[in-house]
Formats: structure tokens, C-alpha cells, sequence
């Protein structure tokens, strides 16, 4: 069963209002800022409900083009279009039985927003090329980082859809508000990580709790665990310490580092570094140990950098600002010169 990690009083209430709605099949609408679980908060619902042996499907309503989005949505027949060699169920009618998760639904158009509403009203959908409706039995979990009633005012949304996705509303908040839970949270993903990709224990120092605790997390509970899976790959013995801790990335995704409480793992280093180094001027910088980590990650993936980015879970532009700013280039074998 889906887990929510925490001891605040933000966790507590959300896994009672989850034990208390789970079991109904009234609409649900998440709402919160980026990076802080409410796809989690989503599937703990439907695991806890009557569907939770049915299909989850997940739908990002922000990434689909809105020419496609009708078809990925309802589902098409063949010859519907240009391409359409065969038909498709569409995600309402594969989630049947289920509960279908429309992420960040504040993006879509007017239009769309509208086809969506006949679906929810009429609990039935009519695939693109298609004039025969077909019945769905699906719980509808939508989910946004926007103010949907300031979009209503706006006229950017329907007010009739807001009050149908909107019978039951939770609010997921940023981890700089719910600080209790970080250090559970940064825990939990060590242990995780570490299982996951069978490797030896590791567990924090107490340099590294402080650095984590202390920093703001503007990227929230996503940015906290994408830190330590860095922290585990940078960390070749059983203690991640605060230099493990890597620098933010960029600038304009929030606080330029975890400060000064970097400088709190210096006893670590001096305890750690090899015998033959006489002073922590030897350790390797953060710099150096970002530019060493985008290097292996390129070369995991063969140089190909949208894959690099989904993998680092970063923008693709700053990747390639990455790339640009430490001249990253494909390493070639002892004696072998590159063509490029």
C-alpha cells in the first residue's frame, strides 16, 4: 500500500481525510504546490478504496499536445485521423473499474475543459471517429498547483467543472511548512534508494541532518529526495556526511546551496580524506563533484541528454546549460581521438 512519510500534523490529517473518503466514489481535487506528492496522495486513496484491485492510470494533463489530448483521454476508432491505424481504448476507458488521476488539469483549454465536463456529467465517453457513447465506471482524482477559483474568476476555467472535480478538496503543502517531516522524508528515501538498487547500508551523519533540515526546499519533497540519491551515488562509504550534500543546482530554482551548514561537514572531511592528503584544500569541490556526476550520467545514458535530464530530473535547458558551463563532452578510450 501507498505510504505517506512524516510525523506532522499536516500527514496525520491527511491520512485520516484519506481513510475517511477512500471508500466513497465522489470526486476528489488535490491541490498544492510542485514536488509535493499529491499523485502519492492520489494513489493512497485509491489503494485504500473498494478500486484498489481495478487499473490506476495516471494522465498528465500539461505534457499532451491539445490535438492528441481527446484521443489520450476517449480514446479513438481506426481511420479516426491521420495515424490512426488501429483503435484505442483512451485513459477514461482503461481506467474502468478504477480511478483515472488527471494531473495539473488546470492546463487545459477551454475546450477540452468542456468535453471533460460531458464525460463527469453523463459517465460516458465517445472515442474521436466514434458516434456510440460507451458507459465508464471510473473515480475521478484530479489534481493542480494553481488557484482553480482564481482561474474561474479569470475565465480560464469552467466554473461548472470546478465545482464537479471539487466535491472533495485536499491541500498538499510545501515541505517548508511542514518541516517535521523532512528528515523522516530524507530517511525513508535513503532506506528506499538503497534497497531498491541493492546496495550496502548507508544512514545520515548528524552533519548531514543539519544541513537538510536547514535548507528551505523550494523544490519540496521531489528536490529532497533527487539531493539524496545524489548523495547516495556521490557516498562510497556506510556515512553520508554533509559533503555529500550537493550544492543546488541552479540559482533560479531557489537558495544558491545548503549554506553554510556545508562548511559543518569540514570534521568529516578531515576524518575521511586519505592519509596522503595533508588538508581539506585536497577534498574535491561541489563544483567538481557536480561536473563528475552530469559526466557519469551522460555517459550512463550514451550522451543522450533528454534521457540525462528525465533522469536527474532536471530542466532539459539547464542540463544543457550544465553541459555548456563545464565543457562535458563523450570521453573516448586511452589512444582514441574523437571525430567530433
Amino acid at each position: 500500500m501507498t505510504a505517506i512519510v512524516g510525523k506532522s500534523y499536516w500527514k496525520k490529517q491527511t491520512c485520516e481525510t484519506i481513510a475517511r473518503i477512500a471508500p466513497h466514489t465522489s470526486s476528489v481535487l488535490v491541490t498544492g504546490p510542485s514536488g509535493t506528492g499529491k499523485e502519492l496522495i492520489a494513489r493512497s486513496i485509491h489503494d485504500q478504496s473498494p478500486r484498489a484491485t481495478g487499473p490506476f492510470i495516471p494522465v498528465d494533463c500539461a505534457s499532451v499536445p491539445g490535438s492528441l489530448f481527446a484521443s489520450q483521454l476517449f480514446g479513438h476508432v481506426k481511420g479516426a485521423f491521420t495515424g490512426a491505424v488501429g483503435s484505442s481504448l483512451g485513459s477514461f476507458r482503461a481506467a474502468n473499474g478504477g480511478t483515472i488521476f488527471l494531473d495539473e488539469v488546470g492546463e487545459l483549454d477551454l475546450d477540452l475543459q468542456s468535453k471533460l465536463l460531458r464525460v463527469i456529467q453523463q459517465r460516458q465517453v465517445t472515442p474521436v471517429g466514434s458516434h456510440d457513447p460507451e458507459p465508464i465506471d471510473v473515480r475521478i482524482i484530479a489534481a493542480t498547483n494553481r488557484n482553480l477559483a482564481e482561474e474561474v474568476k479569470a475565465g480560464r476555467f469552467r466554473m461548472d467543472l470546478f465545482y464537479r472535480l471539487d466535491v472533495i478538496s485536499i491541500e498538499s503543502v510545501a515541505l517548508r511548512d511542514r518541516r517535521e517531516d523532512i528528515l523522516p522524508l530524507a530517511e525513508y528515501f535513503v532506506d528506499h534508494i538503497v534497497r531498491e538498487r541493492d546496495l550496502p547500508p548507508k544512514h545520515l551523519s548528524s552533519a548531514a541532518i543539519q544541513a537538510i533540515e536547514s535548507f528551505n526546499w523550494p523544490g519540496n519533497v521531489r528536490q529532497l529526495q533527487n539531493i539524496i540519491e545524489r548523495s547516495i551515488v556521490m557516498c562510497e562509504g556506510e556515512q553520508i556526511g554533509a559533503h555529500h550534500i550537493p550544492e543546488n543546482l541552479d540559482n533560479e530554482e531557489g537558495p544558491t546551496a545548503l549554506q553554510p551548514h556545508l562548511t559543518a561537514g569540514i570534521d568529516e572531511i578531515a576524518t575521511t580524506r586519505s592519509p596522503a592528503n595533508n588538508g581539506p584544500s585536497s577534498w574535491q569541490s561541489l563544483a567538481e563533484n557536480e561536473r563528475e556526476h552530469l559526466q557519469r550520467t551522460l555517459e550512463m545514458v550514451d550522451y543522450n541528454q533528454s534521457a540525462a535530464a528525465r533522469l536527474l530530473e532536471i530542466d532539459y535547458r539547464l542540463l544543457l546549460r550544465r553541459i555548456k558551463k563545464y565543457g562535458l563532452k563523450r570521453r573516448t578510450p586511452t589512444g582514441v581521438h574523437s571525430s567530433s
